[in-house]
């Protein structure tokens, strides 16, 4: 749960996810957006929900897709930016 009450942030912008708009502030990382708005980041190769594991980039398994240009990154790594749009696949 993103923790609202008495926090100071910066206006929140609007990111892309599977066709979604989502709130982010400056600061998150795709992954933060990812957890809060829902439990998984994607899903396995058999369909099954998949959440965060290590959350410092060790582990690969919160890779997404930056549309539309197709490039693989990091979600835990890589910071949120104001009309960012994503793929889960």
């Amino acid at each position: 749960m993103r923790i609202e009450r008495r926090v100071e942030r910066q206006a929140p912008f609007s990111i892309i996810v599977e066709g979604e708009t989502l709130p982010a502030y400056p600061g998150e990382t795709i992954a933060a957006v990812l957890i809060e708005r829902s439990p998984t980041i994607g899903r396995t190769a058999s369909g099954a929900a998949r959440g965060m594991f290590c959350n410092m980039g060790t582990c690969s398994l919160c890779m997404v897709t930056l549309l539309p240009e197709g490039r693989r990154v990091r979600a835990c790594l890589t910071p949120a930016e104001p009309g960012l749009e994503i793929g889960l696949g």
